[in-house]
């Protein structure tokens, strides 16, 4: 399995994003607070695709 890939992948994060946010919305949080969750949730998803990219460039040198 190519962990690389699937960490760097928009729709995997995208669908953990949306998973925590009707989990959060169905537990009783309001949408503000769920659509803040999802926010940090992508914010991580950028930083961590950017340091892999990073990583696999420094690698390819």
């Amino acid at each position: 399995m190519d962990w690389n890939r699937k960490l760097t992948s928009r729709k995997l994060w995208t669908s953990i994003a949306g998973f925590d946010t009707l989990i959060a919305v169905a537990s009783g949080m309001t949408e503000a607070d769920a659509a803040q969750i999802a926010a940090i949730i992508m914010a991580g998803a950028v930083v961590i695709g950017y340091v892999i990219g990073e990583g696999l460039v420094d690698s390819a040198k």
